[in-house]
């Protein structure tokens, strides 16, 4: 069954990374249309700022500016219907970065492009702490015959310091913090587990020895079956609120993945949800294949994020 939802916007050309603004308005990215865009609460929309690539996640920063992890784009299969569906890596591709964007002005800059030499190959999550710093996953890019191993990252947000933390990993996607902010959790689009890992400091994972992530970290749910894991929030309660492809649903897990519930909706790629309105009570999701921007009720508070609800 369908969960109840409001439709906000439609026409947008593979929309991902809501972030729920206090004014109300909800600034995503349009993977396929390369921009920031603004989408106000009766659903008009507005290009913030042309980024080129493949602008893939979202989220407020320091001093007003928006963090984009942008994959470097794709080759888009779009169905006679109009649906859209991220392909193989483009001819045209040059690599991923992290871009930060001042939503007044649409200026942007490119932050991160590499790190120790190796370039950033598909950025497409990320999460602040309350140190100054992300976590960002790469999920790499596939091409015909073969694709990249995925990692995540730690960075400073003011552009002084870049390091991978965790390797190698199957096509990381969302990544979130718990509400301490003592664990790390990150989700694997094609196994559909979620991971994850104790952090002893800002930065820093607890248990990194060992080539082999199961020594890094631990997998808390995983769905049977074929689905696919997304980006994720986290909610007040500490649950990890993942998107789900396939099923086309928002997945609802318990913090010690005891229990996972899921929130259907009309699209069989839900690929992002955040939380805004009224107490952070309202999730927002991105339809991707068919372009809306859907919102519906929680059954917890959202988790007040740094940079925008704090």
């Amino acid at each position: 069954m369908t969960t109840p939802h409001k439709e906000i916007a439609s026409g947008l050309r593979f929309p991902e990374g809501p972030v729920a603004m206090p004014d109300g308005s909800v600034i995503l990215v349009e993977i396929a249309r390369q921009t920031l865009t603004r989408v106000m609460p009766n659903g008009k929309c507005s290009v913030i700022a042309t980024l080129g690539g493949g602008p893939n996640g979202a989220a407020m920063g320091p001093v007003g500016k928006i963090y984009v992890t942008n994959n470097g784009g794709f080759n888009w299969i779009e169905r006679p219907d109009g649906r859209l569906f991220p392909g193989t890596q483009p001819d045209d591709y040059k690599g991923g970065s992290i871009q930060v964007v001042d939503p007044e002005t649409g200026k942007f800059e490119t932050l991160y492009d590499s790190c120790d030499g190796r370039r950033l190959n598909g950025p497409n999550d990320l999460v602040f702490d309350d140190a100054g710093g992300f976590w960002f996953t790469d999920l790499g890019k596939t091409r015909e015959r073969d694709s990249d191993r995925g990692a995540v990252y730690y960075a400073k947000a003011d552009g002084s310091k870049i390091e991978e933390k965790i390797f190698p990993l199957e096509r990381p996607n969302g990544c979130g913090l718990s509400p301490d902010g003592k664990t790390l959790y990150v989700v694997e689009t094609p196994t559909a587990r979620c991971w994850a890992f104790d952090l002893s400091a800002p930065g820093e994972v607890k248990s990194a020895n060992g080539p082999y992530r199961g020594e890094k970290g631990r997998v808390i749910a995983g769905l049977g079956g074929y689905q696919m894991f997304d980006s994720l929030a986290v909610d007040s309660a500490g649950h990890v609120c993942v998107a789900t492809l396939i099923t086309g649903a928002v997945s609802d897990i318990a913090p010690d993945g005891s229990s996972v519930t899921q929130y259907k909706l009309p699209d069989p790629m839900v690929t992002n949800v955040c939380f805004g309105g009224k107490d952070l009570r309202t999730a927002f999701a991105t339809l991707s294949m068919t372009g809306k921007l859907v919102s519906f009720e929680w059954p917890r508070p959202g988790l007040a994020l740094e940079y925008l609800n704090k």
